[in-house]
């Protein structure tokens, strides 16, 4: 049971303005948990919306979205640890 991630515009967006080598760790980082998404993740407590979940990657962050009945994870933002909880 392998989960399909999906970028957003968003995160596509965050990756571009990432170092280099940097986004290659987010990407490689995300692209590991596709076996089992949950065991990666943190919930992120009073986010608004349906349940948001955060994976670490060294200083960096990505936020997700996983509907778990359709086995898709979507990033929905990547960034520096400092800013990127300050949305949701």
């Amino acid at each position: 049971m392998t989960f399909s991630v999906v970028y957003t515009e968003r995160a596509r967006w965050d990756l571009k303005k990432l170092p280099p080598d940097v986004a290659r760790a987010c990407i490689r980082g995300i692209s590991r948990i596709k076996d089992d998404p949950f065991s990666f993740v943190k919930k992120l407590k009073g986010s608004k919306k349906a349940p948001l979940y955060s994976l670490r990657i060294g200083d960096y962050r990505a936020i997700l979205s996983i509907e778990d009945d359709r086995l898709i994870v979507f990033v929905l933002e990547i960034g520096h640890r400092s800013t990127i909880y300050r949305k949701h």
